[in-house]
């Protein structure tokens, strides 16, 4: 039998180390893999493949800091204290500026905290990583219910305004949306029949939605007001 086989041998110090390796690193891809689950089943952008590496990779860069330091003299928290920056960078670049509006927030926010359940799997804690990941999927889903139930949260809508001329159009949506103190996003128009199409976005509550949809519905240089579909702030 091989010398380095030898040290893996059944009761040995290494055979112990690899076997807490496996079982911190399978609980942190299930930790992170349930977290992902529900990413996934919303459609965002960071979901199930994405959480589950992240806590699998902080998990193991927190166990090699330790061991590594253990080995070599050295900090124990110097590769682990690394993890953070190198989170907060994969976080920032999920976030999105568009004229104004910011998106992926939460998206964030949720791979910064499965970064610190794998740390927490990594270091052996498991009843508080699991208890993490418990209030994760608690805030996301019945904080998220509650947000949709009272309409709290705001809302990206679509309009499609149909008219005989852009510029009364135009300076008709403006009229409104400036009472509304509110503003035209991703503005597109083009021409169909004689008619043109003005195609915009915004940013606000269903409430506000619904009241503005009934004022540019009354509109004398406005014959059709459509919407065309919605998308919720992350």
């Amino acid at each position: 039998m091989p010398s380095w086989w030898q040290q893996y041998a059944p009761g040995s110090e290494l055979a112990v180390f690899v076997a807490q390796v496996i079982v911190r690193l399978i609980v942190s891809a299930i930790l992170g893999g349930a977290i992902g689950l529900e990413r996934e089943f919303k459609h965002k952008p960071a979901g199930l493949r994405t959480n589950m590496f992240i806590c699998v990779g902080s998990a193991f860069f927190t166990i090699l800091s330790d061991r590594l330091a253990s080995m070599h003299p050295g900090d124990h928290t110097r590769i682990a204290a690394q993890i953070i920056p190198g989170i907060g960078f994969i976080g920032a670049g999920s976030i999105l500026h568009s004229r104004g509006s910011v998106q992926g927030l939460t998206t964030a926010a949720t791979i910064f905290v499965v970064a610190s359940i794998g740390m927490a799997s990594g270091g052996g804690l498991y009843i508080p990583a699991v208890f993490a990941t418990l209030i994760i999927l608690v805030a996301l889903h019945l904080l998220g219910w509650a947000e949709t139930r009272f309409q709290l949260k705001a809302l990206i809508v679509g309009y499609e305004v149909v008219g005989a001329a852009v510029d009364e159009i135009i300076a008709s949506i403006n009229s409104v949306l400036e009472d509304e103190r509110k503003v035209m996003q991703t503005v597109q128009v083009s021409r169909t029949d004689g008619l043109f199409r003005v195609q915009f976005t915004v940013d606000a509550t269903h409430k506000e939605h619904d009241l503005l949809l009934g004022r540019l519905r009354h509109l004398a240089s406005i014959q059709r007001v459509e919407t065309l579909g919605t998308h919720e702030h992350e």
